[in-house]
């Protein structure tokens, strides 16, 4: 089995460079069993960073999640986050407790501002850290932040990550964004890296796959994962998808396959906004 590649945070802490996303999970009941089988059998394979978020089916992906690391809390390193309309002083607080009982756990390893909304960064930062000063998080970190946005944090607040929309179609903060943090040691996780399966049947990932003898959508997760402060959280709901994900973690794209896929998805020459999902 291939190991797990880490990343390292701000705080020291390492976490897997692939995790599992859990957006739109827990929605349907009947696809409950095959999505708990599948969280646990990434944990299996090392795969044990978590991400969820109040927002995903109104706390039914923090259910979902609870039920799946119960038992195996301490193996896995759980995110989620709060969103903007409750990121103010008593709001986060609030939130985050909602969130504890829906995970069933007394603490969130990482939790995240989901966007920037009305309430002043400042104000929301105190509150997180608050949350951390209490025990109920690990640590803070921001979602959806652009360069802008992360310059208006409060002085000496480091984030411990910036989740953002990033793969092969979404390359627009390669220009500042990722600079930005790799300047300041953030790394950066990536949501939906392979375009919610988007990507899937691209002339160029085609014939990068073929190469390998794997498919289209590994070879676009493996690109991602070649940053080495970049995590990503793709979604699975089947165990065959998981094991997929997880094998992408083996494949070493040539220069010859990076110059393609370069070709076939350019990198960003200028400022582009943050994009989301």
């Amino acid at each position: 089995m291939t190991a797990a590649r880490t990343v390292t945070l701000p705080s020291g802490a390492k976490v897997p460079a692939l995790g599992q996303g859990t957006w739109r999970m827990g929605e349907d009941r009947a696809r409950r069993g095959e999505e708990i089988a599948s969280l646990r059998r990434g944990l299996d394979l090392g795969m044990t960073l978590i991400d969820t978020a109040e927002m995903y089916g109104d706390g039914a992906a923090e259910e979902l999640v609870g039920e799946a690391v119960r038992g195996r809390r301490d193996e896995v390193f759980l995110v989620s986050k709060v969103l903007p309309a409750h990121a103010h002083a008593r709001g986060t607080v609030d939130a985050c407790r909602a969130s504890l009982r829906r995970l069933g756990t007394d603490r969130i390893d990482l939790y995240l501002l989901h966007w920037r909304g009305g309430v002043p960064l400042a104000e929301t930062v105190e509150a997180l850290e608050g949350l951390v000063d209490d025990g109920s998080i690990g640590a803070w970190g921001v979602s959806n932040l652009d360069v802008e946005d992360l310059a208006d944090l409060p002085a000496g607040a480091v984030p411990q990550t910036n989740q953002i929309l990033y793969n092969l179609t979404r390359r627009g903060p390669e220009y500042d964004l990722l600079p930005w943090c790799r300047e300041r040691a953030v790394p950066v996780m990536a949501y939906s890296p392979l375009e919610q399966g988007r990507l899937a049947g691209h002339e160029a990932l085609d014939a990068v796959a073929g190469a390998h003898g794997v498919t289209p959508l590994q070879v676009a997760l493996a690109w991602v994962l070649l940053r080495d402060d970049v995590i990503a959280i793709p979604k699975a709901s089947g165990l065959a998808h998981v094991e997929d994900n997880h094998a992408a973690l083996g494949i070493r794209l040539t220069d010859e396959d990076l110059r393609a896929l370069d070709a076939a998805f350019p990198a960003p020459t200028g400022k582009q906004p943050l994009e989301m999902l």
